[in-house]
């Protein structure tokens, strides 16, 4: 039996009200192929949605629903546009077949069927659909790839947060939004304390290490609409929309507090016996209208926590 690319079976539907012409059919295509029959077009449909056959030979005279009102509710269908159709009709006229074409037949063979050239029919247009369906799996092949990609421009390798460059963009939008929407939000900027004595105690994969856990804490712990990147070495920066001083202060207490509870591995090499972070915290508009202005600010704040004894979150100075 004929297969499609992916090795599964070639499944025809025959939609025929007459059971000697289904028959005639059947026996000379089901030693190739899977079959499956409908009595009516509105059968047919219903069969069409449950499973998607890979070619339809469709008979023009039915009672209720002829052949090609089926057809054209069938490619009506985006879905089912790419699946081939004949039609099977004793009609001849040109008229009939521009009807046909007009319903979106892909093909017409004429009654009485010849064996030989209705298996040249079906065999053609299964081979048209098999090069759309390979087609199909290369551009979304492509669209994963261009994904991919996307996902590596503006993601950092190691902890996977975003990227320098994507904060910056973010920030910037978020700046505009918040001046037409006329509402707040805030920035929080945070340092690992000692985190060069980290490295030079337990090596550079240790502290990737922590890098990566702090970095999963921090995702796992605020919305989907906030933005955390990796702002650059062991600093971190994160935008929360819609949020004033208050409320950031809260989430960055918060967050120094599980990182604060974390059990890294030997931090009590640590000059303060553990890893801490240091945090500024930035709101727009009390704080700037621009991103330099911002970032300097929380920047600025996360200094003065480091300089007041580190493993802190300040909002003022």
């Amino acid at each position: 039996m004929d297969k499609t690319e992916t090795g599964r079976q070639v499944h025809i539907l025959i939609v025929d009200d007459l059971p000697a012409n289904i028959k005639l059919l059947h026996s000379f295509l089901s030693p190739n192929y899977d079959i499956t029959v409908a009595n009516s077009g509105q059968q047919a449909i219903t069969l069409v949605e449950n499973f998607k056959p890979d070619l339809i030979l469709l008979d023009v005279m039915m009672p209720e629903m002829n052949g090609f009102e089926t057809c054209r509710l069938i490619k009506n269908n985006d879905k089912n546009f790419y699946i081939p159709i004949i039609l099977v009709t004793a009609l001849n006229e040109v008229e009939d077949k521009i009807k046909g074409i007009e319903a979106g037949a892909d093909d017409f063979i004429t009654k009485p069927v010849n064996k030989h050239e209705l298996l040249s029919r079906v065999k053609s247009l299964l081979r048209i659909k098999s090069l759309h369906d390979e087609l199909q799996e290369k551009i979304v092949q492509l669209e994963d790839a261009k994904e991919t990609l996307r996902e590596l421009a503006i993601k950092d390798g190691l902890t996977n947060l975003f990227n320098h460059r994507y904060f910056k963009d973010s920030i910037q939008n978020e700046i505009e939004r918040a001046k037409r929407n006329q509402t707040q939000f805030s920035l929080i900027m945070f340092d690992i304390d000692f985190f060069k004595n980290y490295n030079d105690t337990n090596g550079h994969l240790a502290g990737d290490d922590v890098l990566r856990i702090i970095a999963d804490l921090v995702r796992k712990n605020i919305r989907s609409i906030d933005v955390a990147a990796r702002y650059g070495g062991e600093e971190f920066a994160l935008i929360f929309p819609e949020t004033d001083k208050t409320a950031a202060k809260i989430v960055a207490n918060k967050i120094k507090n599980l990182i604060d509870g974390y059990k890294f591995y030997n931090e009590t090499s640590q000059p303060n016996g553990k890893i801490s972070i240091s945090v500024g915290v930035a709101t727009y508009p009390l704080n700037g209208s621009k991103m330099e202005e911002l970032i300097d600010c929380a920047d600025r704040r996360l200094y003065i926590a480091k300089a007041k004894g580190k493993n802190l979150v300040i909002d003022e100075g």
